[in-house]
């Protein structure tokens, strides 16, 4: 067979009459799909079309997984529509070739599977999957502001059906190997040692390709329209079209044009024209730069990212240490959980164990070992065995640093020990240390499971190699790890704190607290900042603002009352709102003025122009990259300071010279 580049063909024996097809692009550790492998593969059909095997077996020879979707490096330097359109054509012609094979056709995935990866899976007979943590689908296009136009959107819903298959797409969110299966987006689900024999077994079965139930093919057809009106208005409800067109472009494709985003005509919202001119495409592919830069401190020059903590000792079994040591035996750390009694600890053991169900989708035996991993350890026995330790207690220095003095004593000579402090400066607390050097900052935020990013904190004499353990083991728990210097709130609070006291001061001027949060809303932050508040506390957002408002500043006398009258928001079920079982229970916001949204992001955007200058980042990027994953600054925007026209960024869609350009399918 031809010798290929980023590809290996190979008969195992020619008793069977298989080939297998390995994608193994050429000095990269992770398979994507550039235009190399695309020429590549299409020369590899060619050349099984003229002589064709029993079967085929498209596998991957990267540990790393099977594909990672597009080269979305490669797209950046797209310039026109027509050259978005030209790829779009290549990938769709390309696996609609792979479709029309008459010999059966398999994709054997291990590992993750994303974007055009699992689109070059559809475009095969039959589909097993690797049962392990590692292995994952998904088609998250829309979270780069484009569409899976190389079949996805045709295939995905024929596959699974449509409420399925638009539930993936229109969120990106992945599915492991056993939900794949359960979904019938895998015909197999096997542990490792049978995934060769699984899929030589299947792809030479003559079995049918799966079709979809009548009532899934009538959804899938005629009654397309019911489907994809009720997910528009689920869309509409969480993300207006004007800031995210990607998933209305992906609803009107399929419904209308059968998944096939060529036929969209020019003019149409939904055309790669119409997705390739809108700002949010460049600006949500900035974001992604972003959060792989992010990422790529956890593995600096292979230093701190070969650091595997087996073994973490948290203390403090609060909300916070308590959900920082749960997430910790998720991951497969052992981990022993120490507070002053086991009945303080046992409220966090039993939040963990409802996580564990969640998150294992209750296979309990999963959830059994998670629990065995998580050890109450109320005299701190586990400090002297951990590679790692957290502080998680109360924000009292005096406290911190008698514990810190304690620990040293008892801990490794090579653990990382490590505070998740909000306000207190990292120097003033290793001040108890007989050697300050080894205490560093790991500031997680709450929730803890859901929100992605994690400061890492630099004190004035933090040492680099603890410092890069401790970004490893941040990216150990699938978080983003931000590094920061010591400074009053680092980042993210130092950013937070002016803008929710501006919101507040709007509301001392008469705005309703409704309007407010429905200007921010509309803007595109997750969440009013009034409601922020009241669910942070009234009460910690008076201690925030005294530590970060500007010199002589004063907190709105409206926040002090409800503080002084008991009201700190959702925690006492009144603050600015009333909240009932949980929620919050808001009136109409009535007429929103068109310069209020500004006027509150502006404090925000001036914060984190602040720690650029202070160096508590090391560039407007990171900061950009510490607001948006660490407060949902919206993603749309590109980030507060890109966003911002006072250094070079715009809201009105022009990109400054040197930014990537927009792209309209990243795979």
């Amino acid at each position: 067979m031809s010798d290929f580049k980023h590809l290996v063909l190979a008969r195992k024996g020619d008793e069977d009459g298989l080939v297998w097809l390995y994608l193994d692009r050429a000095g990269a550790s992770t398979n994507t799909l550039s235009r190399e492998l695309l020429d590549e593969l299409a020369a590899a059909f060619a050349q099984l079309e003229a002589d064709p095997p029993k079967g085929l077996v498209i596998a991957s020879a990267k540990p790393a997984g099977f594909v990672a979707g597009a080269d979305i490096e490669e797209f950046t330097h797209i310039d026109s529509a027509q050259g978005a359109r030209d790829l779009v054509q290549r990938g769709w012609e390309l696996f609609n070739w792979l479709a029309r094979l008459k010999f059966p056709t398999l994709a054997l995935v291990r590992g993750h599977c994303l974007g055009g990866g699992l689109e070059l899976a559809l475009a095969c007979r039959y589909r097993v999957v690797v049962d392990e943590p590692a292995t994952k689908l998904a088609l998250p296009e829309v979270m780069l502001g484009i569409v899976p136009g190389w079949g996805g959107m045709k295939r995905l819903p024929e596959v699974v059906g449509p409420a399925a298959a638009l539930d993936l797409m229109l969120t990106g969110k992945s599915v492991d190997a056993r939900r794949a299966k359960t979904l019938g987006l895998a015909d197999e689900c096997v542990p490792p040692r049978v995934m060769e024999n699984a899929a030589r077994l299947l792809v030479l079965s003559g079995q049918p390709a799966r079709t979809l139930p009548l009532v899934q093919k009538l959804l899938n057809g005629p009654l397309k329209a019911v489907v994809a009106n009720k997910a528009r208005a689920q869309v509409a409800a969480k993300a207006p079209r004007e800031h995210y067109p990607a998933p209305y472009a992906i609803l009107d494709i399929w419904q209308k044009h059968g998944g096939n985003a060529l036929a969209v005509p020019a003019d149409d919202p939904a055309s790669l024209e119409a997705i390739f001119r809108s700002p949010t495409a460049r600006n949500l592919i900035r974001v992604f730069f972003l959060q792989e830069r992010l990422k790529g401190f956890g593995k600096q020059d292979g230093k701190g990212g070969d650091f595997l903590p087996r073994h973490v000792h948290v203390v403090g079994a609060g909300v916070m240490g308590g959900d920082i040591a749960a997430l910790c035996a998720f991951a497969g750390m052992t981990v022993t959980l120490q507070d002053q009694s086991v009945e303080r600890i046992a409220p966090a053991i039993a939040r963990a164990a409802k996580f564990f169900e969640r998150k294992f989708r209750g296979d309990k035996r999963q959830v059994r070992f998670a629990l065995d991993r998580l050890i109450p350890d109320p005299q701190g026995h586990g400090a002297a065995r951990a590679d790692l330790v957290i502080e998680a207690i109360f924000e009292n220095l005096g406290a911190k640093r008698a514990l810190f003095a304690d620990i040293e004593r008892r801990a490794k000579p090579d653990a990382v020990l490590a505070t998740n402090t909000s306000s207190l400066r990292i120097e003033d607390i290793a001040s108890a240390l007989t050697d300050p050097r080894r205490l560093v900052g790991i500031h997680f935020f709450n929730p803890v499971a859901l929100m992605p990013l994690v400061e890492v904190v630099r004190g004035e004499q933090s040492d680099d190699e603890a410092l890069r353990r401790a970004a490893a083991f941040v990216r150990r728990l699938d978080k983003l790890p931000l590094p920061v210097k010591s400074a009053p709130g680092f980042l993210v609070n130092a950013v937070l704190g002016p803008y929710m006291l501006e919101a507040l001061r709007c509301v001392e001027e008469g705005v309703a607290p409704e309007t407010v949060d429905a200007a921010l809303v509309a803007f595109g932050m997750p969440m009013g900042p009034v409601e922020l508040v009241d669910t942070v506390g009234l009460d910690i957002a008076v201690a925030a603002g005294k530590a970060l408002a500007d010199e002589g500043a004063e907190p709105p006398r409206r926040l002090l009352e409800l503080v002084a009258a008991g009201h700190l928001g959702r925690k006492s079920g009144q603050g600015y709102y009333r909240w009932a079982d949980g929620k919050v229970q808001k009136g109409a916001a009535g007429a929103v003025p068109p310069e209020l949204a500004g006027r509150i992001v502006a404090p925000l955007v001036a914060a984190a122009r602040r720690c650029v200058d202070a160096s508590v980042v090391a560039d407007a990027d990171l900061a950009d990259a510490g607001v948006i994953f660490g407060t949902g600054f919206a993603p749309f925007t590109g980030g507060p300071l890109y966003h911002a026209p006072e250094v070079g960024g715009t809201s009105s869609g022009e990109v400054p010279a040197g930014r990537p350009g927009a792209v309209v399918h990243a795979g």
